[in-house]
């Protein structure tokens, strides 16, 4: 496919906008031609603003629209999947959010529809696409630390309702809970760096600040120690409770040497509170936005070259079975296998 590739993008959240945003200023090779909205006001209001000829509020009808090439989906985690079998039915390539569904028994049925309909599938794992961690991987696969033994990886979200970026407590009720929403950004690029797959892991997490989260089956503070086909292990740090903003960072020894990104904030610091702003630049990382609109020039190579995702549906899927296994060994107490034989394949 060599034309310009016509999309959709259903959902206008802040995810939503940011990606419109990136294929209207990037624009070569795609363009959006509709918006959804569950709101039609919103979607008519976007409309207009970005000169774009269709919106809806119905994921549907534009999925069925023959000017539609691809979709790219942000709504919210229990739609994910109905909406991606939706397109594929529909012959629309896909670009999601992650997590790939809310439900592992859904994945099946989605892998099929992907492949049946023969459209590609890509979920936004966008940390496989920040510069830094481009790096590490292809420093890795040059073997410049050797074969890599350890991954330490964290996440810290910004609290709850406290800033313009932080989570609002409604998206956190219905998000999956913390491994689904926070942590799965991390068990997938523990996976994708360490180029092995998950064969056990133990997780615990407790509230710290946020007691509201008690009502979801939720917790702010979390752990997994993961342990890979390879042999090689990981620990993982999951928290919704960073005064000074989202950060993101990983370290990954390996037999010959080692790699340390100690965060992806625009400055790095030995002290952070949340007085001195000045050294620690924004409550959300500008170089974040180079990762969104990386994987979205990914996606519309991937189409035009009909080449497998890098971050494909199968990724996706592997990214869910990992966050399920640790929402469960969280629960349980106990530690968790995952079987080679993934449960979508049998």
């Amino acid at each position: 496919m060599n034309k310009t590739i016509h999309v959709a993008i259903i959902g206008l959240g802040r995810l939503g906008m940011v990606h419109l945003n990136n294929i209207t200023t990037y624009g070569k090779g795609i363009e959006v031609v509709a918006v959804v909205d569950k709101i039609n006001a919103r979607a008519k209001e976007i409309a207009s603003e970005y000169n774009i000829e269709l919106f809806s509020d119905s994921p549907v009808a534009i999925c069925k629209n023959s000017k539609v090439d691809a979709v790219v989906i942000t709504t919210p985690t229990d739609t994910h999947g109905e909406l991606i079998m939706e397109a594929a039915q529909n012959k629309k390539h896909i670009f999601v959010e992650k997590p790939i569904s809310h439900s592992l028994e859904q994945t099946k049925a989605i892998l099929e529809a992907v492949e049946e309909n023969d459209v590609l599938c890509q979920v936004g794992f966008m940390r496989r696409f920040h510069p830094k961690f481009m790096e590490a991987k292809q420093k890795i696969d040059q073997g410049a630390i050797g074969k890599p033994i350890y991954l330490k990886g964290f996440t810290r979200d910004n609290p709850p309702d406290k800033y313009a970026m932080s989570p609002k407590r409604d998206f956190l009720k219905t998000s999956g809970r913390i491994f689904l929403d926070l942590a799965i950004h991390d068990f997938d690029l523990a996976r994708y760096l360490l180029g092995s797959e998950v064969k056990a892991l133990r997780s615990s997490g407790k509230i710290i600040c946020n007691p509201f989260m008690e009502e979801y089956g939720d917790v702010d503070q979390a752990s997994t120690y993961i342990e890979f086909e390879s042999g090689a292990v990981a620990d993982i740090e999951s928290s919704r409770n960073s005064p000074y903003g989202f950060d993101s960072g990983v370290e990954i020894i390996g037999t010959e040497g080692a790699i340390q990104i100690p965060t992806i904030r625009d400055y790095e610091v030995s002290v952070l509170t949340a007085t001195d702003r000045s050294e620690l630049g924004s409550i959300f990382p500008a170089n974040m936005e180079q990762s969104y609109l990386n994987e979205i020039i990914e996606f519309i190579h991937t189409i035009h070259n009909r080449k497998e995702s890098p971050c494909s549906a199968a990724d996706g899927v592997a990214a869910l079975e990992i966050s399920v296994a640790a929402q469960k060994s969280m629960d349980t107490g106990e530690t968790v296998s995952i079987s080679p034989e993934k449960s979508v394949q049998s």
